[in-house]
Formats: structure tokens, sequence, C-alpha cells
């Protein structure tokens, strides 16, 4: 039996809000391009530098960039996960005409 509490954040048998799916999975968003099908994910930051695939430069600690695998890897999805690698966003935009 409800205890007729009412929320404050929603009225009493109110729409619950739409779900941010791109919230729920972390931000991730899978690409499909000429290359490739791959997982994407946008970083805001990170405690550690890495080396673009793109430009060969670092990537500097606490810079936004992009994490990238393949959607499928052929050994399976940790194998996948494995091959990330960290790109400068403007490196990970490009990557199709530096081929």
């Amino acid at each position: 039996m409800p205890s007729g509490r009412r929320s404050k954040r929603r009225p009493w048998g109110g729409e619950p809000a739409p779900v941010d799916v791109q919230r729920a999975l972390g931000g991730r968003r899978t690409e499909d391009a000429p290359d490739g099908s791959w997982t994407v994910q946008t970083v805001t930051g990170s405690t550690k530098s890495y080396r673009c695939p793109g430009c060969q430069q670092l990537i500097a600690p606490g810079a936004g960039h992009v994490v990238a695998w393949p959607a499928e890897g052929l050994l399976g999805a940790e194998s996948a996960l494995a091959d990330r690698r960290h790109w400068h966003r403007s490196c990970w935009d490009a990557r199709g005409r530096r081929r």
C-alpha cells in the first residue's frame, strides 16, 4: 500500500524523465567508417599521458581525447578492448584523410 508521500522530483503519476542513453553507456558509441566499425568513447582527461597513433605526439595528462577500439575483434570482445588506442579528437576525425 502506498504511503501517500509524494515525490518532490516527479508529480504523482507523472511520466518519468527520459533515459540518457549516452550517459548510461558511459559515453560509448559505435562509429562505422571505411576502416571498420569502432567503439568510441570521449574522455575528458586522465592522469597518464598517451601517444596518439594519428600524429605520434603525446596526449598530455588531463587533456580531453578519444579512446577507440574495434567494435568486433577476431578473438572476441576482450581482445578488441585490449587493442584500444587513445587519439587526439582531431586526429581521430582526420584518420580517413591520412591514408
